[in-house]
């Protein structure tokens, strides 16, 4: 199959949409104008699958074009059924059709123009929330196959740390954190036992899990600096 697969239906579409379309002018797969004052100059590139390459050719086409379709054959699971894919066109201006081969119908995914994606509010929250709570930066950047130090890591660090001390009560750790007893009682990583009514000690391995991160802290401060693990609230 090749790329001139395409190039009948999206003819079709573009026709009945209004525009005079011809195949490949200056390197253009398609050139559609709407004859109209001023005319609508549209840019139609035909391709196997959406890649990068395919956008970046996209981009290079707005420079000279009102409008810039992309098209490509419609599958089950390629790029062109992801929504990332299509919201990336929409973020360029860009249309993305989609051509079923066997009927010749074309689907238009996306349509060039501009576009402001719909703010994610309580994605937002939870970014700023974590990022104001985290103490300092313990996490280099592309990390894909460590544990994640978060706040809500560090201020159960925190409280292990203090419990190293002995057994205690949640108001006894609330200058480590306010929430002290839900995370105590939560338990998330498995640290922490009641020892007593209302009481907290640590695990096996939560004495090992702070004793092993405090000698990485030191580690570390010896060799230029440390974030610590003071408390912060998730």
């Amino acid at each position: 199959m090749s790329e001139s697969a395409l190039s009948a239906p999206v003819k079709r579409f573009l026709t009945g949409l209004g525009f005079s379309v011809k195949g490949e002018i200056d390197g253009c797969d398609i050139v559609a104008i709407h004859h109209g004052a001023p005319p609508l100059l549209v840019i139609a590139e035909l391709k196997l699958g959406l890649s990068f390459e395919l956008i970046l050719q996209a981009v290079d086409r707005l420079t000279a074009a009102d409008e810039v379709w992309l098209a490509v054959p419609q599958t089950r699971k390629g790029r062109d059924r992801d929504r990332r894919a299509r919201r990336l066109c929409q973020l360029l201006g860009v249309g993305l059709l989609t051509v079923n081969l066997k009927t010749g119908h074309v689907e238009p995914e996306c349509r060039p123009g501009p576009y402001r994606p719909r703010l994610d509010k309580a994605w937002r929250s939870k970014l700023v929330r974590e990022f104001e709570n985290r103490r300092g930066d313990p996490m280099e950047g592309g990390i894909s196959r460590r544990r994640i130090m978060t706040a809500y890591r560090q201020t159960c660090l925190a409280l292990a740390a203090a419990l190293q001390a002995g057994p205690m009560r949640p108001r006894d750790l609330a200058e480590v954190s306010a929430k002290a007893g839900v995370m105590l009682r939560a338990n998330v990583y498995g640290w922490f036992e009641r020892t007593a009514p209302a009481t907290y000690g640590l695990t096996k391995l939560g004495a090992q899990e702070v004793a092993h991160f405090l000698a990485a802290e030191e580690a570390a401060g010896k060799a230029g600096g440390s974030d610590g693990v003071q408390g912060s609230d998730r």
